[in-house]
């Protein structure tokens, strides 16, 4: 399906256009999926291959050109789990590092996020967290662990607690 695309669009702009191994393989699995609401039909599928076309080094549509794609969708499409993870993404680390992100990141960073956001403190967040690799180790600073980790996309606790406020 997205190679018919890709090649009508290579037509019209007379450029070729491949999608990585990982990252075929992650759209398509998106646009097979139960959840793929394809509300503009084939309009859809031309438009989000012409824009991950466009954005592309080389001609090489990218996992992370896909994994934005599928935000976008899914968010048009009124999915509120990813639009939601979007906006929480884009709320806590700003919406200039997100195109900056792996997929792998964002996926991971939104999972933790909203496990901070459903504790009460740094230290029952961490124990939902790590609560498997606490019990092997002899000594344990998790709540160090996810500082840091938060730190690493320039996330500190105080911005969850506030932003815990506002949901409540």
């Amino acid at each position: 399906m997205p190679d018919f695309e890709l090649d009508q669009y290579a037509r019209k702009t007379r450029r070729h256009f491949t999608f990585s191994k990982e990252a075929r393989r992650e759209f398509l699995d998106f646009t097979l999926a139960p959840s793929a609401a394809w509300k503009g039909k084939f309009r859809d599928l031309n438009a989000a291959v012409a824009r991950m076309s466009t954005l592309s080094a080389g001609g090489r549509i990218s996992l992370e050109a896909v994994g934005e794609e599928i935000e976008r969708l899914a968010a048009s499409w009124g999915d509120p789990s990813h639009a939601k993870a979007a906006d929480r993404l884009t709320d806590f680390a700003g919406p200039e590092a997100i195109p900056a992100m792996d997929l792998f990141d964002r996926a991971q960073l939104n999972q933790v996020l909203e496990v901070c956001l459903r504790s009460r403190s740094l230290s029952e967040a961490r124990r939902m967290l790590f609560g498997a690799s606490r019990d092997r180790k002899t000594t344990s600073n998790d709540a160090d662990r996810l500082r840091k980790y938060l730190g690493r996309f320039g996330i500190e606790w105080a911005q969850i607690a506030e932003q815990q406020k506002v949901l409540q």
